[in-house]
């Protein structure tokens, strides 16, 4: 398999990056749900999951702007659009997922750096990434109106995503069961895609 895209699939590092930021958000909105809806405020395991939810959200944001960069250098294959509206919903849920992958985790981090409690967050517990200094030096009362704003958005740019990616798997899945074109096997390691 190519590193590099070809006209027929996707490369192994375009590949990579799809399958690692779509694992990882999946996981990172489950944890997401149970450290905020299920563990009890008091519960010490709480403020762990916060930590490693933060510590996924800045690999997302990471790994999203290096696949950005990459998708820049390295062109897609064309796709089997079969009317313009199917090439304009593929394309918006394209653009779509590409801000999205980089908002939410941006969001999230603002919102963490504005938290009235200070924390910086231990990076899967190797080392502290800093929170944004803009905000040192606030109080916790400056503070809480500018944290609940950003937890609002990042909840909703979340919940947003999670919507797209429901929309993303069943395009998939409909381009391959429905149309019987290329369009997933290209982007799933180990399969062959015809001419």
């Amino acid at each position: 398999m190519s590193v590099r895209n070809t006209y027929l699939r996707y490369g192994s590092v375009a590949m990579a990056f799809h399958w690692l930021i779509a694992l990882f958000i999946i996981v990172n909105v489950c944890l997401g749900l149970w450290f905020a809806e299920i563990l009890d405020e008091g519960d010490p395991m709480k403020f762990q999951m916060a930590q490693w939810h933060k510590s996924i959200g800045l690999t997302v944001l990471v790994l999203s702007v290096l696949r950005l960069v990459w998708r820049l250098i390295n062109p897609h294959p064309p796709a089997p659009w079969t009317s313009p509206l199917m090439r304009a919903l593929s394309m918006g849920s394209h653009y779509g997922f590409y801000l999205l992958i980089i908002a939410v985790p941006i969001a999230g981090y603002i919102m963490a750096s504005a938290s009235p409690l200070g924390n910086s967050t231990s990076y899967f517990g190797l080392f502290d990434w800093p929170n944004l200094p803009i905000f040192h030096g606030m109080t916790r009362a400056q503070l809480h109106p500018i944290h609940e704003t950003w937890e609002t958005l990042h909840d909703t740019l979340a919940w947003t995503t999670v919507g797209l990616l429901v929309i993303h798997v069943s395009a998939a899945l409909y381009h391959h069961f429905n149309l019987r074109d290329n369009v997933l096997r290209r982007m799933l390691p180990g399969t062959k895609v015809p001419s």
